[in-house]
Formats: C-alpha cells, structure tokens, sequence
C-alpha cells in the first residue's frame, strides 16, 4: 500500500474522509498528537488501527466529534453526567476526554470492552474538518507504533506507518504535543485517569472536587482495569533504555557526568547545559513546563536518532501544571525505572 502525504485543502480532507468512508484508517492532525483515525463505530475498520499499531486490543480508544451536538446525533452515550456537561462548555473543543457511559451504538472493540466511552472534541480545525467530511466520529488513538513515542509531525507518523495506511494529512506541528487528559466523572467527583493539557489546576478553577488516579503515576495493581489509554502498558518508550534521575541539580551533574560511555545520552534543562559533559538532547527551560511537553516525543525520537545510544538518563520533571502530564509519560517511557538521589 502507498500511503499519500496529504495537505489540508478541502479536495484532500476529502479525500482522506473517503478512505475513511471506504472502513479505512488515515493519519489525522490534532492539538495534542497525530492520530490514527477510522469510523469509530464500524468494528472492522477499528480493527484496522489496532492492526497497523499493534496494539492490544483491550486498550481502549477515544472517540472522536466535531460538535458536542454529535453526542445525541451518532447516539455515543446512554446520558451526559451534569458534571461533563460542566467540562465540555469550558474545556471543548480542547485537550480533554471526558469518559461516559457508552450507547449500545458504540462496539466493545471501541471501549476495549468497558460499558463506558471516551468521548473529546479537539481544538484542531482540520481534525473537526475531517469529522465532519467522514460522517462519523473518529476514534483514534496515537498515530505510532504501540509503545514508542507519538507522532506531533506527519513525518513522524509517515516514519512509522507508511505502506501500512492509505494517507496521512499534514497539519503541521501539534501545539501542545502530549495526548489529551482523559478524566471520569462518577458520584459528582473528577478523576483525572492521565494528566494532559487541561491540568489538574484547570479542573479546579471550574470544580472542586478533583481526585488524581493513583496509577496516572504508578503502576496498574495487579487485575487493575485500565479505565484510560495510556495506563496499563509500557508507553512512549523509544528503542533506547530511558532512566529518569530524580535529583538536585548538583547530585544530577555529578551522576551524569560518571555516565561517560559512548552510548549513553542525558535528556536536561537549558540550564544543565554547561555543566554537563555527555551529549545531550535539550527539552527546554526547567521553568517552562509547556516547552518541555510540546518537545518531549520530538525529543523521545531524536534519541533513537542518535548512533548507537543505548541509554538515555533523564532529568526527572516538577509535577505541577502540565508537567504532571510529562512526568506520566517519563515514567512509562522508562518503565518505571527511577534513580532517586535524592532518599
């Protein structure tokens, strides 16, 4: 299969949605990453994403609307909870999914088998332009190879998925480069199931009763259901072994700097830059949370772009705002494995 590199023209989103129309998958823009996109309510053609991602199929997907009108109109849930319709008049269209009770309308395969639906409207223009051309809601998780780092360019999904999908649009760079926080709301009480653009201090502005899941940055319990994409596998991991390093700069720079091998790589701040004495790869300003999660899956990417790195030691992120959200997918990147200098 040939897969076209499409631009956001309106004879192109039309094309994409007749792949789309025809049971197909297509590569598809978003704020938060690139997705990989098909009828969310046709059972074979959501097959065909797992299939091109080798994903487990009890991973469950996000479904994907234009309008929240399209909630009622593609029949997606049994009701809307008061507390969502709350979340969706302030936060959409924007980085959240909202997690609902699911219609008989929606495949078991969609929900990987839950009785609930993950429901977001993106902020993404040509994302709702491709909705609406489709006919349908999309579900479509990262567009990338199961496991490794998402897609926020075209390239990046074209690296990991060409001859394997019809066409991918290319909108560009995502702006905010982490994927959606994905919340439950059940007894009136926010859950946040993956930390993402829309903070826990955002849900708070709006609502006062916002709980954290514990497994947002541990471990499934054993028999755990994975309520969330992005909880019960390891996730964003590049080829290389990935370390996070939970120190002060000083202990940092004193670790690192013994990791002289030539196939070791630390991931810092701008401001490491000059004390540390391995190559680097820079995730922004240790101040500026929100350069660190728009670079970190370019950054994730350009260590398997390195010769011959092996390991790559990571400077272990604050948990406030959005790094909370960076912190998640470090964690799963390295699979849970931390140095903590600082105990």
């Amino acid at each position: 299969m040939k897969t076209l590199l499409l631009t956001t023209s309106e004879e192109d989103i039309n094309l994409a949605a007749s792949f789309v129309k025809e049971g197909g998958v297509v590569g598809m823009p978003t704020e938060t990453v690139y997705g990989l996109a098909a009828n969310a309510l046709d059972t074979e053609a959501v097959k065909k994403i797992f299939e091109a991602k080798g994903r487990p199929s009890d991973n469950p997907l996000i479904v994907h609307i234009a309008d929240f009108e399209d909630i009622k109109k593609f029949g997606l849930v049994k009701e809307v909870p008061k507390v969502a319709k709350l979340l969706a008049e302030k936060f959409w269209p924007g980085p959240l999914t909202i997690i609902m009770p699911k219609s008989d309308n929606v495949p078991e395969i969609t929900t990987g088998g839950l009785d609930t639906v993950a429901v977001r409207l993106p902020q993404d223009v040509n994302a709702r332009r491709l909705i609406k051309a489709s006919g349908c809601p999309l579900a479509a998780p990262s567009a990338n190879i199961s496991g490794s780092p998402s897609p926020t360019t075209a390239n990046h999904v074209y690296f990991d998925m060409q001859g394997k999908i019809p066409a991918i649009i290319d909108g560009g760079e995502c702006e905010v480069g982490l994927e959606s926080t994905v919340v439950s709301v059940k007894d009136d009480i926010i859950t946040v199931l993956r930390p993402g653009g829309v903070t826990v201090e955002d849900l708070l502005s709006v609502y006062d009763k916002v709980e954290v899941c514990d497994a947002v940055l541990n471990k499934l319990k054993e028999g755990e259901t994975a309520l969330s994409p992005g909880m019960k596998y390891k996730h964003y991991s590049p080829k290389a072994r990935v370390v996070l390093v939970k120190s002060s700069d000083k202990g940092f720079y004193d670790f690192i700097n013994q990791q002289n091998s030539a196939d070791t790589i630390a991931l810092c701040y701008k401001e490491d830059e000059e004390f540390v004495r391995i190559p680097s790869i820079l995730m922004g300003s240790k101040a500026d949370l929100e350069a660190q999660a728009h670079n970190l899956f370019a950054d994730l990417r350009l260590i398997d772009a390195c010769d011959n790195v092996k390991t790559a030691y990571v400077r272990c992120p604050d948990s406030k705002g959005i790094g909370m959200a960076v912190l998640n997918r470090l964690i799963r990147a390295a699979g849970f494995e931390v140095i903590n200098l600082d105990e």
